[in-house]
This record gives structure tokens, sequence and C-alpha cells, in this order.
């Protein structure tokens, strides 16, 4: 049997860390209208939209939410706040991180007009694209479940 080293709990934490950073969906400083793989695929005009599909998202949360307390409707209906809650944080992370996971999984970038996207050609870069969408798809289904099962009293 291993004999663990007397700072081995330190390894493990350190361990433990770097994977978390390596998972992280935090953004990363980037330059403007430059693409990097599973990092940024999206310029200032589909941030916007994004953004503004998280405001929309989330109207449609506090609207729902108001009717359905309003009309009384039993609590377990409250669970359907989760769609509009995690359009919501789709919109608002993926302006944030500058990242659209859609276009992470067709494996296009855009930092032109809406209609001038091009295609990633390298498949390591596609691969990265599609883990980071992931991660963002991933974390709207946990805000959006979140959101819905606070809604419930």
């Amino acid at each position: 049997m291993a004999e663990i080293p007397a700072n081995g709990e330190n390894v493990v934490m350190t361990s433990l860390a770097a994977a978390v950073n390596r998972a992280s969906i935090a953004p990363t400083p980037i330059e403007d209208g430059q693409y990097i793989p599973g990092v940024c695929n999206i310029g200032p005009q589909e941030i916007a939209r994004r953004r503004r599909t998280g405001y929309v998202g989330s109207l449609i949360t506090v609207a729902l939410f108001a009717v359905l307390v309003a009309v009384d409707a039993p609590p377990i209906f409250r669970l359907v706040l989760f769609l509009p809650a995690a359009i919501a944080a789709s919109g608002f992370l993926q302006a944030y991180l500058k990242f659209c996971a859609g276009f992470g999984q067709l494996g296009v970038f855009n930092f032109g007009d809406r209609s001038s996207t091009e295609h990633v050609i390298d498949k390591s870069a596609h691969r990265k694209d599609l883990i980071r969408a992931w991660q963002i798809g991933i974390a709207c289904g946990l805000i959006g479940l979140a959101v819905a099962v606070v809604a419930v009293p």
C-alpha cells in the first residue's frame, strides 16, 4: 500500500483546484473580433442579441410567475418556470462569455453581421467549442432548475 505524504492533503487540494480551473466557464480576456476555440466565437452584434434574449427570458419568467400566483395555480405548476429561466440564463451567460453555444455545436463563429458566419475548420478547435457549448447548456439547465424549484413553495 502506498504511503500518503504528510502534505498529501495539499496535493489533493491543488489537483482539485486545477481540475475546477480547467472546467471553469469564466470568460477569458480577449481582443475584440478574435475567434478563440472554446473561449470566444461571437462579436458585439451577436453578444447584444444574446443579452436581449436574457432580458426577454427574464421578463417572461417574472410575468409567468406572477400569472401563476395570481390565478392560484397549484405550486407544482411553477416548475414550468424552468424553460424561460433557462433561456434567460442562456442569453446572459453567452453574452458574458462571448460564446454562442449553438454556434459552438454547429462549428461556426461570427464577428460581423448576423448573416456572416464562418466555419471552424480545425477538428480540435471544434471539439473545444463543443465542450464549451455543453458547459453552457448544463449551467443554463441548472440555473433554470434552481429558479423553478425556488418558485415552488
